[in-house]
């Protein structure tokens, strides 16, 4: 039965106990409001459908979020939990005062709207609203927050924007490495070449170590990659030659097992070559327009299709799971197909 008291801060505070369950207590401004919230409870009770609210009640987007940074994003991989501290620094921002129980659908709609508006990218606020919508589901099924459903998962989210098709002309292609190896540090030039040649992704680039590189079988071990599979990667001549002659680097210093490395940090520790910065100038030296490193994976991926090695092969190279991804990565020059098309009539 539902017992309401005046407290000496001259609220109404509710308290509902019935057997099998825990009390229920809630403190309201008005009378009316403590007793429709008694009678509610007690409903719920008696059909067996109650939940406690109080933790989502008191819990803030904020801390949750922090939480879910800490026990959940942490057990990710390095590079997807700095991502995902990135995108929580916007969610935190715009929704970081609410409790989660007082989130809902329409305020994640109009949280989706304003991030569109301000010109983030669809695939940006997509991303951001399936980490608060993993939060709210870790949230409900761990935590045990009293909450009778995700709130992010009823929105609409944004259409996927258009995967890039940008590829490298043999004249950009010349005026690009031109510039790469102007630059002061050779290993800049060597790290673009390595992803043209390879299809390999930035980052597994960037932590390859000697003892993974096999130069007289001509080829790489990954063990590290974004999906998480290990895959071996065949070298061309090319690429042979790039690994060559950074494994061969005079001044490679001992310290270190890396292909590609950097200075040593304030804390004395060297790590992987930042190439990042250096490439960005770079590119913009040479006169190429919308133009990004990742895209060296995507005209590489192409260039092994146009080369004629199957789906299978390719996917085996670039460490695609999936047949509709490596389409995404593959867009074939038309001009290019025209003389397999007149080789297949000859």
């Amino acid at each position: 039965m539902a017992t309401i008291t005046r407290t000496p801060s001259k609220t109404w505070k509710a308290i509902v106990r019935k057997s099998g369950w825990p009390a229920a207590i809630k403190t309201f401004r008005t009378k009316r409001d403590a007793q429709d919230w008694a009678r509610r409870t007690e409903d719920e009770m008696v059909r067996g459908c109650y939940i406690m609210r109080a933790d989502a009640d008191r819990l803030l987007v904020n801390k949750a979020m922090e939480r879910y940074l800490k026990e959940v994003s942490a057990q990710k991989k390095p590079s997807t939990h700095s991502a995902e501290q990135q995108k929580a620094k916007a969610v935190k921002a715009a929704l970081g005062k609410y409790s989660l129980a007082a989130v809902t659908p329409d305020i994640v709609a109009d949280y989706r709207d304003q991030r569109l508006a301000k010109g983030k990218s669809a695939s940006t606020v997509r991303l951001e609203l399936s980490l608060l919508s993993h939060m709210f589901t870790i949230a409900i099924r761990e935590w045990r927050v009293g909450l009778t459903y995700n709130p992010v998962s009823t929105i609409r989210k944004p259409t996927p924007t258009k995967g890039r098709n940008r590829r490298l002309s043999k004249e950009e292609e010349g005026r690009l490495f031109a510039a790469l190896d102007r630059y002061s540090n050779p290993m800049l030039g060597w790290v673009a070449r390595i992803a043209l040649h390879t299809a390999m992704r930035a980052g597994e680039i960037k932590s390859l170590t000697r003892e993974q590189v096999n130069l007289s079988k001509r080829v790489v071990y990954l063990s590290d990659t974004k999906n998480g599979s290990e895959r071996t990667v065949p070298l061309s001549k090319e690429a042979a030659d790039v690994f060559a002659e950074a494994l061969e680097h005079p001044i490679r210093p001992m310290d270190t097992d890396l292909v590609f490395w950097g200075e040593p940090g304030r804390d004395g520790k060297r790590r992987a070559y930042e190439f990042r910065p250096a490439w960005h100038r770079t590119v913009r030296e040479a006169g190429i327009d919308n133009f990004r490193f990742h895209d060296l994976r995507h005209e590489a991926v192409s260039r092994l299709v146009e080369a004629g090695l199957g789906d299978q092969e390719v996917a085996a190279i670039s460490g695609h799971k999936s047949m509709q991804m490596l389409r995404r990565y593959t867009h074939l020059r038309a001009e290019d197909l025209v003389a397999r098309l007149d080789a297949l009539r000859a």
